[in-house]
């Protein structure tokens, strides 16, 4: 009954939108992968400190760039068991001479530096190899520079580490790579750097398959996963003791050290907020101490997929097959479930699934599809209306609207008891209003005569088939069940004959001819439902039964049952209760077959 291919192709629609995996839904994907972040407990990072250059530094020393040897002085000054990070370049000798007296102090201390990747080859190598295993070539899937620019003083330092990152679409920056190139050299990041020196650990290695990086180590230790390109997701759910530039140091930690200062450097988008460029380095550098390995499993998308099918033709099935109220309900259970789900899955394993598309293609499936039921519900109740409002009572409209499935479409097989009443003696009455000139007058009274009659036949729950000038049909047992269909269609006659009576006292003071009605009732088997053409259909009966009660109207309140005004079959009074009292007043035979049928004339 509901048009559900409509709700299909919107479907197939959400899947190839996911499939095609355009910015918006891309991005739309990222940003629900920055609020799962938000969800985890924050972390105190007790083993990194970072130290600022901020507005404080700069009231205690000076104009920026500062000379090389305050930063030996404060090398100098700091706990031996420290690791330095250095998270900004001395790419260009100092313009006070005072390298050397940095490049010593960096003798007596494990210090990292950073390095820069550039447009220019300037022919840098990494102080370090990086030992590559598998049979996958890196520059197809390592991010590649023609060149790095290093540290004047790189030689003199424990570790040397690029810095980059790899912004997503929006610019968000949300991952790093662990290895880059740079002038055909393999790079280590700077946090992997890092956590080399601080472990101790004397190489690196980096496995590289057919399809892509699959891992990357140092030493002994456990291989970090990667994406194909070395990518690592950085967790952004850690907290820093934060240190001004000069101020006392504790031992035994990483010490980052960066610019903060306003003007110095631009804050860069993260999925937790604007950070500062070290501050980025440390969230990286705690995500690769910790070993926290967040990942975007391989068959991430196709899962996906699944979810936006799967979901989709559940709820597609669920409106469709459940009332409303309670389609409304398991939708809404089924899509907070596959929101949970998700949620749960990264609290517990850190991947990252997106259920959110699904979740929300899934709604739109429950939309449109919960809106295309209620308006072809709607449609449906306005073509009964328009169908039966004229020929069933308010009540027997009500009940069809609140269950098409009472109508049944086509034909069915079914005993109904069938009533014919046409008012005898019209002929005279046609005269009159043609005497007078008066057309009008005589459609007035004919609609108010049938406006009477018709009026008792709802009131007893028969349907109105149709009029037929002068002449009206109706039926009972459909398309509303009744039991009693025989009695109600002999009530609705009896009464029929009493409002006869009532209203032909008041033609008589009009001064109109006399009026009377013939109505013929009869019940047997029928064939009932929407008959006629495509584009052209009424409900309606068929079958010798029909005929029959017709033939009884022909009959009622002419030649030789004058008196009688309604006449009805065999077949009916043995359907009525015992408090009608049905005088037997004669057989008559019908057209078509050879057995008589006995007729008679009920009352109550």
């Amino acid at each position: 009954m509901y048009n559900w291919k409509v709700v299909l192709l919107t479907i197939i629609l959400l899947v190839t939108v996911r499939v095609q995996d355009p910015k918006l839904v891309e991005q739309f994907r990222l940003n629900y992968f920055d609020s799962l972040q938000s969800y985890q407990e924050p972390i105190k990072a007790d083993n990194i400190v970072i130290v600022d250059i901020d507005e404080s530094a700069l009231n205690r020393y000076g104009q920026f760039p500062f000379s090389r040897d305050l930063y030996a002085n404060w090398l100098n000054s700091s706990p031996e068991n420290n690791a330095y990070v250095f998270n900004m370049g001395f790419t260009e000798k100092d313009r006070f001479g005072k390298d050397s007296d940095l490049a010593a102090a960096m003798g007596t201390r494990d210090v990292i530096l950073s390095s820069f990747v550039s447009n220019k080859s300037q022919g840098d190598k990494p102080p370090r190899g990086f030992g590559k295993l598998g049979k996958g070539d890196p520059s197809d899937w390592l991010y590649s520079y023609k060149g790095m620019r290093t540290s004047v003083v790189a030689q003199y330092a424990e570790g040397v580490g690029a810095v980059t990152v790899a912004p997503s679409v929006d610019g968000i920056v949300r991952e790093s790579p662990l290895a880059i190139l740079a002038n055909q050299h393999l790079w280590p990041a700077i946090a992997l750097e890092i956590l080399r020196v601080w472990e101790f650990q004397p190489n690196l290695a980096i496995k590289i398959k057919d399809a892509g990086v699959e891992w990357v180590r140092m030493g002994t230790l456990p291989p970090m996963y990667t994406t194909p390109n070395s990518n690592v997701q950085i967790a952004y759910w850690n907290e820093y003791e934060r240190i001004s530039f000069g101020d006392p140091l504790p031992d035994e930690k990483i010490i980052i050290l960066g610019l903060s200062a306003g003007g110095l450097v631009n804050p860069v988008p993260t999925p937790t907020g604007a950070m500062l460029p070290h501050d980025i380095q440390a969230h990286l550098i705690s995500t690769v101490v910790n070993g926290i390995q967040i990942q975007r499993p391989w068959y991430a998308d196709q899962l996906e997929l699944l979810l936006i099918i799967g979901l989709s033709l559940m709820i597609l099935l669920i409106v469709y097959q459940t009332p409303t109220y309670m389609s409304a309900c398991i939708s809404l259970c089924t899509l907070l479930g596959t929101m949970w789900a998700g949620y749960h899955v990264w609290m517990t394993e850190l991947l990252l699934i997106d259920v959110l598309f699904p979740t929300v293609a899934a709604f739109i499936v429950f939309t449109h599809a919960t809106f295309n039921r209620f308006y072809v519900t709607y449609k449906l109740k306005e073509l009964i209306k328009g169908q039966f409002g004229t020929y069933l009572s308010p009540d027997m409209v009500y009940m069809l609207q609140k269950d098409p499935s009472l109508l049944a479409l086509g034909g069915e097989r079914k005993e109904m008891s069938f009533l014919f009443m046409d008012i005898c003696g019209f002929t005279p009455i046609s005269e009159y209003y043609k005497n007078k000139d008066d057309p009008e007058g005589l459609v007035v009274l004919v609609n108010e005569f049938l406006d009477a009659m018709t009026k008792i036949i709802l009131a007893n729950g028969g349907t109105i088939d149709k009029y037929m000038g002068d002449c009206i049909m109706a039926f009972w047992n459909a398309p509303i069940a009744c039991e009693n269909h025989a009695e109600m269609a002999v009530k609705s006659s009896i009464e029929i004959e009493a409002k006869t009576n009532e209203l032909k006292a008041v033609y008589k003071e009009r001064g109109l001819p006399d009026i009377n009605v013939g109505t013929g009732v009869n019940t047997g088997d029928c064939i009932v439902g929407n008959m006629g053409s495509e584009s052209r259909f009424d409900y309606s009966v068929i079958g010798d039964a029909v005929n029959l009660a017709a033939r009884l109207e022909a009959t009622a309140a002419r030649g030789d049952y004058l008196e009688y005004k309604t006449i009805i079959s065999s077949f009916t009074r043995d359907q009525l209760p015992e408090s009608y009292i049905c005088e037997e007043i004669g057989n008559i035979k019908v057209k078509g077959k050879d057995e008589l049928i006995t007729i008679y004339s009920p009352k109550l």
